[in-house]
């Protein structure tokens, strides 16, 4: 079941064909009769299937979803992870006015609704897949594996997006707030036609989200002996990265239990370990559980993200704020998250730019890596001395030395500890903003100063979803 990455990404003009196919209409819920027509010539063939999967894996490395605005765009700038203003922004704390239109200099309003629609076009595509695979799957496909490996990414693509939308269009602080779980959320869509489906309560959505997750983990079960060391297969929704996500969902509920037992289950099973340099590899990829290949990353990415001296559209972090997040002192960097390997330093400006996704010869856009199942150990062990060691399992392995290990006795000291590891861990990946909203933190350390509230952590419905979808009076 081993491809390789030029059969992963297939034919450029194959993939994004399938991806016209599957969403040919404007609207993502006008599913034509022609559109199926040609879906169904589409799903003549396994390679037609294979291809419809890989469209679904390249719409997601786009600006609206996890190649900009979910990853290290929209949450990161949220997040004030950077120094970076848009030209023409005059008020910094406009980014948190979600209902105002591109008069703000973020576009935030645009950037807010386009996410929600790429986000469900990806879900769209998943559910048409799943239905292509129960009309013509066992009579296409030989090879039950290649069925059930078809299924099970499907399934847990389409679960990894619908959290992703819950915890950003979802309640604060899900776990300590009471009235969270049944607080109307979003959509959880299952079926690939265009009616409307209700606005479901958070603990519904969760549900949703562990039934297709242990769907697509039992499907997946061949897989769960394969290492992920050198394998391509960390390009997608493998049986260790399905593992991973039902640890971040348990572990957003607050289900220790069972966050603790799958965050267990990747580390002793999926191959990868924490590494102790990331010279050349600034993204980690030997550490990435599951993450997505983006064709010419470094150019597509390069307004961002490209070594320059004009810092005009680059997402820059100021040396005082660096030397902050990352605990350096003088010349001093022992994490090596801070070093040479893992930032352009423009002494001159007094800027430093992250390398992830300039220096990225494997592509990689990362959507889990290995130290957050250690980050989850940490949380949901009782024990402060195991608790301690997890974290600073992870530090030591980034360059800090046994004498400046954390040492919290309290759960506050443990949230603080953890709080600052995820800010230098996942810098430019989008999940230290999730993690403040999951915790229920609105003060960022060493930001601008904006005071947040709750309410910004809390997408606001796009305008077409309040008219044309579902709502209590329709």
């Amino acid at each position: 079941m081993n491809m390789n990455k030029n059969y992963m990404i297939m034919s450029f003009s194959v993939a994004v064909l399938s991806m016209l196919m599957l969403s040919s209409c404007s609207d993502w819920f006008d599913v034509s009769p022609k559109t199926d027509l040609e879906a169904g010539e589409l799903f003549d063939t396994e390679n037609g299937f294979q291809s419809a999967l890989t469209g679904i894996y390249l719409t997601m490395a786009t600006t609206n979803a996890y190649a900009g605005n979910m990853s290290f765009g929209l949450l990161d700038q949220l997040a004030q992870e950077y120094d970076y203003i848009p030209s023409g922004v005059q008020d910094i704390s406009a980014i948190y006015n979600y209902e105002t239109t591109t008069s703000d200099g973020y576009g935030i309003k645009q950037k807010i609704a386009s996410s929600w629609q790429n986000l469900y076009n990806i879900i769209a595509n998943c559910n048409n897949l799943v239905k292509w695979l129960d009309k013509k799957g066992k009579s296409v496909i030989g090879d039950s594996q290649e069925q059930q490996m078809l299924r099970g990414e499907a399934l847990a693509i389409r679960a990894f997006c619908h959290f992703d939308l819950l915890r950003a269009w979802g309640p604060f602080d899900y776990r300590h707030n009471p009235e969270a779980p049944d607080i109307e959320t979003i959509p959880y869509r299952t079926v690939a036609d265009n009616s409307k489906q209700p606005r479901l309560k958070a603990k519904d959505v969760l549900d949703h989200v562990i039934g297709d997750l242990t769907q697509a983990k039992a499907l997946m079960d061949f897989e769960q002996d394969t290492s992920l060391k050198n394998n391509e297969r960390r390009f997608r929704f493998n049986y260790h990265a399905i593992n991973a996500l039902l640890a971040r969902v348990y572990a957003y509920m607050g289900d220790g239990i069972n966050a603790v037992a799958c965050a267990n289950e990747v580390i002793q099973k999926c191959g990868l370990e924490l590494q102790t340099s990331n010279q050349n590899d600034p993204a980690l990829f030997d550490e990435c559980v599951c993450g997505l290949n983006m064709y010419e990353l470094e150019d597509n990415l390069s307004s961002h993200w490209a070594a320059g001296d004009k810092f005009t559209t680059q997402y820059v972090i100021s040396q005082q704020k660096f030397d902050k997040l990352f605990e350096v002192a003088g010349s001093r960097r022992d994490d090596f998250r801070s070093k040479s390997s893992a930032f352009y330093v423009y002494d001159t400006q007094n800027l430093n730019l992250s390398k992830k996704y300039s220096t990225n010869a494997n592509e990689l856009i990362p959507l889990i890596r290995l130290p957050e199942m250690y980050y989850i150990l940490c949380e949901y062990t009782q024990d402060y001395t195991q608790s301690r060691n997890y974290i600073n399992y992870v530090r030591n392995r980034r360059g800090y030395s046994a004498s400046l290990n954390e040492n919290y006795t309290t759960e506050e000291g443990k949230i603080q500890a953890l709080d600052k590891e995820y800010r230098k861990e996942f810098y430019a990946e989008g999940q230290y903003w999730f993690f403040m909203k999951s915790h229920g933190l609105t003060e960022i350390p060493y930001a601008l100063d904006v005071q947040l509230t709750e309410d910004n952590f809390v997408f606001p419905l796009p305008d077409a979803e309040i008219q044309y979808g579902w709502t209590v009076g329709n």
